[in-house]
């Protein structure tokens, strides 16, 4: 899979020190995956939450964060779209929100 904006991964470890590691553990077992369907995906990540047929949240570093992407199965791509514990993510919903360059968190 090839993720697009890896460098705004790279700025949520910035915000999120205690992150890094967990975050570089995600980038290179994500980079690394096939998927081809949200199915195969979840044999890998099996606590990861599947939205909608693109849309997916991450568990990060013992479930402390949540890391939203879209995921283009038949591309192999995936969007970082949001990042943020579960208070920030109390607040959002997690179906609609768009990533906003402006806006890391």
């Amino acid at each position: 899979m090839r993720i697009i904006a890896t460098n705004t991964i790279q700025n949520y470890w910035k915000d999120y020190p205690e992150c890094e590691q967990a975050l570089k553990s995600w980038i290179q077992e994500a980079g690394n995956a096939k998927w081809r369907t949200p199915q195969e995906l979840k044999r890998q990540f099996k606590s990861a939450s599947i939205l909608t047929g693109k849309r997916i949240i991450f568990n990060i570093n013992g479930n402390r964060f949540r890391l939203i992407v879209d995921i283009e199965f038949r591309l192999q791509i995936i969007f970082v779209v949001w990042f943020g514990d579960h208070k920030e993510n109390d607040q959002i919903d997690a179906k609609t929100i768009a990533y906003v360059k402006a806006n890391k968190k």
